[in-house]
């Protein structure tokens, strides 16, 4: 009966012992949380994207939690996001303008020049790689859809030979911006509806050979805008957002039509 009984008190002893021994260790390593970063992580959309240029959510909210990234660092949350983050740390939050991305390539299969019928991995990427060309235009969308492929959101199609955006899905998280091998994709502000749907950097004459709805360079649209708002990239016009008016005027004037004045 004795045995038992200081058996009993033995294990007793031990268990206390062990106990106290990992309620110390506990408090002793124990990582504080910081209950804003937790309020902010619920707030982000988790869509784990690293458009912000943190590994995710995760890290993003810890970032902002820290004052090392600011409130309105995620681009797919937008402004009432923003706001919300900048409620929780005490912090105002500029407006965030949402951001879709743009395809700069019009070259349909009606009016890009194919060069001949491609046999091999459909892969935009790998096409590229293999050094040829699918269409004339050696700058324009391949049309395999590697972005498409890409977008976790299904926010981008292949129509017609060329990528195309569904600017109600996507969430500007830039997987496309990064999968696509020849920089055609980009994140724009929403509100920017004008812009020069091309990306060929040849002459005029060159471009109008291999692609109908390419830019020639003709400078038309620059004459025609009163702020001085189109720029050229050599013969390839571009739109300066800071100075653009949306008035239209250039894309009026664009004898190729190869400027957008609707969401595309």
């Amino acid at each position: 009966m004795n045995i038992i009984l200081i058996t009993t008190l033995v294990i007793a002893v031990i268990g206390i012992c062990v106990g106290s021994g990992l309620v110390f260790t506990a408090k002793k390593f124990a990582v504080k949380v910081d209950e804003r970063e937790v309020a902010v992580r619920e707030k982000l959309p988790g869509n784990n994207c690293g458009a912000c240029g943190f590994a995710g959510c995760d890290a993003l909210a810890g970032a902002i939690a820290r004052g090392e990234a600011p409130v309105n660092a995620c681009p797919v949350g937008g402004a009432p996001v923003a706001q919300a983050i900048g409620d929780i740390m005490g912090a105002s939050a500029e407006a965030v303008e949402r951001k879709v991305a743009f395809v700069a390539c019009k070259g349909t299969c009606d009016v890009a020049s194919m060069q001949g019928n491609y046999i091999g991995i459909r892969d935009c990427r790998t096409a590229v790689l293999s050094g040829m060309n699918i269409k004339d235009c050696p700058y324009g969308c391949i049309g395999f859809g590697s972005c498409a492929e890409a977008c976790p959101e299904q926010a981008i199609s292949v129509r017609d030979g060329v990528a195309v955006v569904n600017r109600k899905r996507c969430v500007s998280c830039g997987i496309c911006v990064k999968t696509c091998p020849k920089g055609l994709i980009s994140l724009i502000p929403e509100s920017r509806i004008i812009r020069v749907q091309c990306s060929n950097r040849d002459k005029g004459p060159i471009v109008k050979k291999v692609c109908k709805a390419g830019c020639i360079g003709c400078g038309l649209c620059a004459k025609q805008c009163e702020f001085e708002a189109i720029e050229f990239s050599g013969t390839l016009a571009r739109v300066n957002p800071e100075k653009c008016t949306l008035c239209g005027k250039c894309a009026e004037k664009c004898p190729a039509k190869v400027i957008t004045t609707t969401p595309v």
